[in-house]
C-alpha cells in the first residue's frame, strides 16, 4: 500500500467519534498547560499515564500527541502576554512578542503565532508521513549490533541535548541505568538489587519515575522558589486580526521556520529550541528592517513559532520509527507505549499500523483544532495565568499521588513516589536533566537485552560490535555527537577567558 493509503486508513481511524473526543481533550489540556507557566507537556503527560492505562491505547496516544501540539501552541501565549515562556522553545518568541504586546500589537502577535504554528504543523505532519515509511525500510535491516549501536547514540545525543553539561546529563543517564538493573534479569531470571523486597522483583515503574521526577519533583523546585518576581501580564489590546502588511511580512517566515524545525526535530540529537533561535536569526538576517529587531519585528514571532511546532512533528519521526525520544515528552509517550505494551519501531509500523497511522492522521485534525481553539478564547487562556501557583501546584501533588494509587494501589509505590519526587527535586536544584534519567530506565534493558545477544552470536568477541557498516556509522556519530560539543564549548570558554584578559590589560 502506498502512503496516501495508509494516511487515509489513519484519517478514517482518527475520525471515530471517541477519537475526536480524545484529540480535542489533548490539545485542549495542552493549549492550558503551555499557558500555564512552569507546566510543560511533558509533565502532562506524566500525570495522566497512571490514569489512562486502563482506556483505550491509539484514544490514549492521540491525546498525548494532542497535548503535546497543544503545548507548542499554548506557550506562546505566555511568552508574549507575560515575558515567561511556558516552553523552553518558546523563548525566542518572548523576545520580539512581548515587545509587540507592550506597543498594543499583542493581538497580532499571538495571530502569526497561531497561524504560524498551523501551517508549520499540517506541512511537517505530512513530511512525517512520507519519510517515515523509508526510516521503517531502513531499520527493518537492523540486527542486535545496529540496535545496539542506535541505542548508544540516543544515551549520547539525550544526554547532550538535555541541560547545560554533557557531563551532567550522563549523570542523569546512568541514575537511570541503575535504577533499570533492578529486578529480575530477563535472560538468567536472578533478582538483580532488590534487596530482598518482593515489590522490587518486577523493578522500577516507568510510570511511578515519570509522574514523581516529573510533577512531584517540579512541584518541589516551584514551591521552593516562592514567588520572587512579580508577574505582570500584557492585555491585550485592539484588534486581534492581522493586518494586510503583517501577513506580507509573516507567510515567508512561517514556511522558512518549518523547513528549518521540521529536520532539526528529527534529529536524534535535535530539539525545539535549537530550530527557534536559528529561525530567529535566519529572520532577522533576511529582514528588510533588521533594526526592528528588538523591538517587536513580527517576523520574530512567525518564524520561531512555525520552526517550533514543525519540531514538534520532526521528533516523532524517530519516536515512532526507531523508538529513539529526543525531547522529554518524546520520553514520557515513549512510556506511553510500553504501558500498553507496545515498543515504537519499524516492527510497530507492520503490527499495529491502524494504530500508528491513525496517530499521525490525527495529528492533521488536532491542528485544526488548535487552530480554532486559539484564536477565538484568547481571553479564556488569559484569564488561566490569574490561578493562584497554591492552587495549581496543591493539585498537580494531588492528581499524581491519586493517579499512582490508581494504577497501583500499594503503600510501597506511594513510598518510591516521594522518594523519586525527592530526587527529582535535588535534580533540579543542583542544575541535573530529569529527561535522560527516565530514558535511561525505559531503554537500559533494552540496550542490555540486545548487547547481550549481540556477544551470545559472536561467542563473547566484542570487537564484531563494530564490524557491522550500519552499527559503525552510528558509534562514530555518538562519538561526534559526545566531543563536538565539548570541543565547541571548551573553546568559547576559552575565548571568554582570552576577551577578560585583554580587558584587564
Amino acid at each position: 500500500m502506498s502512503t496516501f493509503e495508509f494516511l487515509w486508513q489513519g484519517i478514517l481511524v482518527a475520525m471515530q467519534p471517541m477519537n475526536l473526543v480524545y484529540a480535542l481533550v489533548g490539545v485542549t489540556l495542552g493549549t492550558a498547560v503551555g499557558v500555564l507557566p512552569g507546566i510543560g507537556p511533558a509533565l502532562t503527560v506524566a500525570l495522566l499515564l497512571p490514569v489512562t492505562y486502563k482506556l483505550d491505547p491509539g484514544g490514549s496516544l492521540i491525546m498525548f500527541a494532542g497535548i503535546y501540539y497543544g503545548g507548542m501552541y499554548g506557550g506562546s501565549t505566555t511568552s508574549i502576554l507575560l515575558n515567561t515562556p511556558g516552553e523552553s522553545a518558546s523563548i525566542v518568541t518572548a523576545l520580539e512578542g512581548n515587545k509587540m504586546a507592550r506597543a498594543g500589537r499583542g493581538g497580532p502577535a499571538l495571530a502569526t503565532a497561531a497561524i504560524g504554528s498551523f501551517v508549520a504543523g499540517l506541512i511537517a505532519t505530512l513530511g512525517l508521513a512520507f519519510i517515515a515509511p523509508y526510516i521503517v525500510k531502513l531499520a527493518l535491516v537492523f540486527g542486535p549490533r545496529e540496535y545496539f549501536a542506535l541505542m548508544v547514540l540516543a544515551f549520547v545525543t539525550v544526554s547532550s541535548a538535555f541541560g547545560d553539561s554533557a557531563l551532567r546529563g550522563l549523570t542523569s543517564l546512568f541514575i537511570g541505568f541503575a535504577l533499570a538493573m533492578v529486578g529480575i534479569d530477563q535472560q538468567t531470571g536472578q533478582a538483580r538489587l532488590s534487596f530482598g523486597i518482593p515489590d522490587l522483583l518486577d523493578g522500577v515503574e516507568v510510570t511511578t519515575l515519570a509522574v514523581a521526577m516529573f510533577a512531584i519533583g517540579e512541584t518541589l523546585y516551584i514551591a521552593a522558589q516562592g514567588n520572587r518576581i512579580a508577574e505582570k501580564v500584557e492585555a491585550v489590546k485592539g484588534s486581534l486580526w492581522m493586518t494586510a502588511e503583517d501577513w506580507a511580512r509573516s507567510w515567508k517566515p512561517w514556511l522558512r521556520g518549518t523547513l528549518i524545525g521540521f529536520p532539526i526535530g528529527a534529529m536524534p540529537a535535535g530539539g525545539a529550541e535549537i530550530g527557534t533561535f536559528l529561525s530567529y536569526a535566519t529572520e532577522k538576517r533576511l529582514a528588510k528592517n533588521p533594526e526592528e529587531f528588538g523591538h517587536g519585528a513580527i517576523e520574530g514571532v512567525a518564524g520561531p513559532e512555525a520552526a517550533n511546532n514543525a519540531s514538534a512533528a520532526g521528533t516523532l519521526v524517530p519516536l515512532l520509527t526507531l523508538g529513539l525520544p529526543t525531547t522529554a515528552t518524546a520520553a514520557i509517550m515513549l512510556a506511553g507505549f510500553q504501558q500498553y505494551g507496545l515498543q515504537p519501531g519499524p516492527l510497530l509500523f507492520a503490527t499495529n499500523p491502524q494504530l500508528v497511522w491513525g496517530l499521525i492522521a490525527s495529528l492533521l485534525i488536532a491542528n485544526a483544532m488548535l487552530l480554532v481553539l486559539n484564536l477565538p478564547m484568547i481571553g479564556l487562556w488569559v484569564r488561566l495565568l490569574t490561578i493562584p501557583k497554591p492552587w495549581l501546584y496543591a493539585g498537580i501533588l494531588l492528581f499524581a499521588t491519586l493517579g499512582t494509587i490508581g494504577a497501583n494501589p500499594s503503600v510501597f509505590e506511594l513510598g518510591m513516589l516521594l522518594t523519586f519526587g525527592l530526587l527529582g527535586y535535588v535534580m533540579r536544584l543542583f542544575g541535573y536533566p530529569i529527561a535522560p534519567t527516565v530514558v535511561g530506565l525505559i531503554l537500559g534493558p533494552l540496550a542490555e537485552q540486545q548487547l547481550r545477544r549481540a556477544l551470545a552470536i559472536s561467542q563473547g568477541d566484542v570487537t564484531t560490535l563494530v564490524m557491522s557498516p550500519i552499527a559503525a556509522g552510528l558509534l562514530i556519530v555518538a562519538a561526534a555527537a559526545f566531543f563536538i560539543p565539548l570541543i565547541l564549548r571548551l573553546r568559547g570558554r576559552g575565548q571568554v577567558l582570552s576577551q577578560l584578559a585583554a580587558n584587564e590589560d
